[in-house]
């Protein structure tokens, strides 16, 4: 205090004051700073009080009279906290209490209690169930369903939960573990908490759950099986025990024709007619099956249903199946057995069907001709033993030592499952090769083949050959044969003489190099066996004929040639011609007088064209005004004659047409009239011309046009001809009921038209020649043709500026492809 005091008097703001100091107030303010009350009543004794003393002595009070109030409430707060928490101890104590008497009850009763406060917090778990199989015992384990609850059971459960969560919709499920321990959950809100039960079921419980869980899959299994039955496209009904009908599907009120099941089930409408429902009663009555095949009117026609009622305990079901068309197809098959018989009975090869207990089936004229067997015998279906020793009585059979052993080898093939084949040389001088056929089903199909006149052609054919060889070794002209892979094959004397080669190097199949190599000294100039190593080892697809002459560094001249043989082999001819000079000129004449007789036939035929055309359209013409029944009645015969008239006169205008338009191609007078032109609208125009070769062949003819494929700049009916000659082709070769399609598309600028068929496709060695004129083969069941529609196609297409190629492969097809500029530059084409 002295010191504050100093301080308030250095800075020399003193102020006289008196009588504001009270003695009780100085005696506080002495006692607090433990100070004697005369050092603070000094200045006031003097007579002298200053004011800065007097401030400061007033805060000192203030202080000390605010720690004392505050420490009077701090013990009064604190005494008010003590008796709380003695309160809230009392209180817990009690709750504590009440918890573990609730717990002890809930485990008591064998049970436990899921319970959630919130909708995000967690569930409290109490309780406790028995201790048996695999349910877990502490709560995380126990909330973790999947773990031990059957997927079913935990699926279902944490539904039912999360329904009771969100709206609080109650729920009781049986529920089995996986180790088979039957339980029972159940869940309800109270106030405000989502409570789940879980309990053991045992006794009443558990028969009533095991009750529950076989009504529940019993009940789907049903409806499984009504969906099934509803979506099978089968009509199907249930009936019960007084036979009214109580479920239908949809396909039975489809066929009965009512709006809906439940107006067929209202109305009561039938599929069945009264009889077939008393056939179904009285069937009923000693057996629960009915199965029969009955006529019933579905959806306005009368078809055959093969219909199965079944009768049960409640009632009775039953189903009805389509059998119109497998019905349909039985008598087709007895047609198509029918036929094969017939057919059997012209084959020449004798053939003879035995069923699995080796007796007769089958067997056509040839077989029974072949043997001298009698019709009525056959006919009574004898086993093939008995067959055998008759044709061993008759000598009919080849001889045997051990004809007991021989005849249980034949028989062994209806053991086997693959085909034998066997050779009979029979006494009387033929030969038949056998094949024993194995049925999948049981039997065995025997073929008799008499091979005698071709192993009689076999043998002729070796001589041939043989003398074929004879005569190759001593021709004139040197031979050599090439492999595909350019070896040597085959030489003669002539070759190996012309160009010096030894025997013994030929003998290791050189390489068409090598030869060369070998020859090469003799050669004046190279490039001539160049251009025949090329042709025998290229890969030229169209293995054009290499021909000319050579002449060797000894004078010599040497005429050669390539021929290409089938199977990729080609055949080299040299002719040593030095001395036949003339015979050269001599052949350059011929070869002139020939091309002058080609022209002349070129003009003979269009010459004759032109004669035959008048007379040929006088002749189309009246035969169809005397076909005109405004001329006069005709009769049956002379109206036939008059058909085939004009079917032959039609046929004969078409191939003069075709031989007229060959002859203008080549004279080159041809023009093509250029338009645009829609090729959908061509095809389909080719399409409707052969639309009754189609019919008649039951042909499945399919068009694909490609999107965007648009029209091109053509001669619409030289196009329409080109179409029409390669589907008319088609369809000749293609077997009955065959397919033929024709596709278009645009590639690269091109029009691409591609014809394909199914048919017995084109022979190796005539592929090359299909676009010759008046070149024509038969084909399967088709007669050959004039042989022009092709070589018209090859000329068109030429003329337009395009290609065409073909490809076929043996009984695969054919395949003809023809690409067309879009817009072409017309050539011509030179008269061959």
């Amino acid at each position: 205090m002295a010191g504050a005091v100093a301080l308030l008097r250095r800075h020399g703001k003193r102020q006289r004051i008196s009588g504001l100091l009270k003695p009780a107030g100085l005696a506080a303010a002495a006692a607090l700073f433990g100070l004697a009350p005369a050092a603070l009543a000094q200045p006031a004794a003097s007579g002298a009080i200053n004011a800065e003393d007097i401030v400061i002595l007033a805060a000192l009070i203030g202080t000390v009279s605010f720690a004392i109030m505050s420490s009077v409430a701090l013990i009064r707060a604190r005494n008010r906290t003590e008796a709380v928490n003695i309160q809230l101890a009392d209180e817990n104590a009690n709750l504590r209490t009440v918890a573990n008497r609730a717990e002890t009850l809930i485990s008591a009763d064998d049970q436990r209690l899921m319970v959630w406060e919130g909708s995000a917090a967690g569930p409290i778990v109490v309780g406790d169930l028995p201790n048996v199989g695999d349910i877990p015992v502490d709560s995380g384990s126990f909330i973790a369903f999947g773990a031990w609850l059957t997927a079913d059971s935990a699926t279902r459960l944490e539904r039912a939960i999360q329904r009771l969560r969100d709206h609080g919709e109650p729920f009781s499920l049986p529920l089995a573990s996986k180790t088979g321990i039957d339980l029972e959950a159940a869940g309800r809100t109270a106030g405000g908490r989502v409570v789940a039960r879980f309990r053991v079921l045992s006794g009443d419980r558990l028969a009533l759950a095991s009750l529950q869980t076989k009504h529940r899959t019993l009940t789907a299994e049903l409806e499984a099986l009504k969906a099934v039955l509803d979506g099978a496209g089968l009509p199907s009904w249930i009936r019960d025990w007084q036979g009214k009908l109580v479920w239908v599907n949809s396909a039975y009120r489809d066929a009965v024709e009512a709006g809906d099941a439940h107006s067929a089930l209202a109305s009561e409408i039938e599929l069945i007619d009264k009889a077939g429902r008393d056939a179904v009663a009285l069937m009923h009555q000693s057996e629960p099956v009915f199965h029969q095949r009955l006529s019933i009117v579905s959806a306005g026609s009368r078809l055959l249903f093969d219909v199965t009622d079944v009768a049960t305990v409640t009632g009775s079901a039953g189903i009805a199946v389509d059998a119109t068309e497998i019905e349909a197809s039985e008598a087709a098959l007895k047609r198509l057995v029918d036929f094969h018989a017939r057919t059997l009975d012209q084959l020449a090869t004798a053939v003879a069907i035995f069923g699995s207990d080796q007796r007769l089936r089958s067997y056509n004229a040839a077989y029974r001709e072949l043997f001298g067997l009698d019709a009525s015998v056959l006919d009574s279906m004898p086993e093939e033993g008995l067959i055998l020793d008759q044709l061993r009585a008759t000598r009919k059979l080849p001889e045997q030592a051990d004809f007991k052993a021989w005849k249980a080898e034949l028989q062994s093939a209806y053991q086997s499952v693959e085909a034998r084949e066997y050779l009979w040389h029979l006494p009387e001088g033929q030969t038949l090769r056998v094949i024993a056929n194995p049925h999948p089903q049981g039997g065995v199909t025997w073929i008799y083949e008499n091979v005698t006149e071709r192993l009689d052609l076999e043998t002729r054919y070796n001589s041939l050959i043989r003398v074929q060889g004879e005569t190759l070794d001593h021709l004139r002209e040197g031979v050599a044969v090439f492999g595909s892979d350019g070896r040597v094959r085959l030489t003669n004397p002539a070759f190996r003489s012309i160009w010096g080669l030894d025997n013994e190097l030929l003998a290791d199949k050189l390489h068409v190099s090598e030869i060369v190599a070998a020859c090469r000294p003799l050669l004046a100039d190279a490039a001539d066996f160049d251009k025949l190593t090329a042709a025998i080892a290229g890969v030229d697809e169209s293995r054009a004929t290499v021909s000319g002459q050579m002449e060797r560094t000894d004078g010599r001249v040497i005429d050669y040639a390539t021929v290409p043989l089938p199977e990729g082999q080609t055949m080299l001819t040299f002719v040593d011609i030095t001395d036949s000079v003339r015979v050269e000129r001599a052949l350059v004449d011929r070869n002139d007088a020939l091309e002058a007789a080609d022209r002349l036939k070129n003009e003979f035929i269009e010459h004759v064209s032109y004669e035959l055309r008048s007379p040929l359209t006088n002749v189309i013409g009246f035969t169809q005004l005397i076909a005109d029944a405004d001329i006069g009645p005709l009769n049956e015969r002379q109206r036939e004659y008059i058909d085939y008239v004009m079917t032959s006169s039609a046929s004969l205008l078409a191939i003069v047409n075709d031989i007229l338009d060959l002859a203008t191609i080549d004279a080159g007078i041809m023009e093509l009239d250029l338009a645009e032109v829609d090729l959908a609208g061509a095809i389909d125009a080719a399409v409707e011309g052969v639309r009754d070769r189609i019919a008649e062949r039951e042909v499945k003819l399919e068009t694909r046009i490609a999107d965007g494929t648009g029209s091109l700049l053509a001669d619409e009916k030289r196009l329409r001809q080109i179409l029409y000659n390669l589907l008319s082709n088609a369809i000749g070769f293609s077997s009955q009921g065959g397919k033929v399609s024709v596709s278009a598309r645009r590639d690269d600028g091109q029009m691409v038209l591609i014809v394909e068929d199914e048919g017995v496709g084109i022979p190796d060695d005539f592929l090359g020649l299909v676009f010759d004129r008046f070149e024509s083969r038969a084909g399967g069941s088709s007669r050959g043709g004039v042989g022009l529609g092709l070589a018209i196609v090859r000329s068109f297409v030429e003329l337009h500026g395009g290609t065409v190629s073909i490809s076929s492969r043996r009984d695969k097809g054919t395949t003809v492809r023809v690409t067309l500029p879009i817009r072409p530059e017309p050539v011509g084409i030179a008269a061959e």
